[in-house]
């Protein structure tokens, strides 16, 4: 059975891959936030998006290392490895 912990790191992984994508597509273009995600839409580069936002994984990644809660940080990297998984099939397909 996994562990409590497990999960609320994989949960703590997809939110901060969201919230980096956000952050990304807000810091980083000159256009509104609807207009920027009809042009990602457009150009299929919703992949690329997200593997920029699970960058923010790696800083969730160590605080939960540095806090010595390695299963929390278990989680994180279950998430992150998932988001490559995903990525790597959709690149080849």
């Amino acid at each position: 059975m996994i562990n409590k912990n497990v999960i609320i790191g994989i949960i703590a992984g997809i939110l901060s891959t969201i919230i980096g994508s956000i952050l990304y597509v807000l810091l980083f273009s000159s256009f509104s936030f609807t207009e920027s995600l009809e042009q990602i839409m457009r150009f299929n580069s919703l992949n690329k998006l997200i593997n920029l936002g699970a960058l923010l994984n790696l800083g969730v990644f160590y605080f939960f290392l540095n806090k010595n809660q390695e299963d929390r940080a278990k989680g994180v990297l279950i998430t992150t490895l998932f988001i490559a998984i995903i990525f790597v099939v959709n690149k080849f397909l």
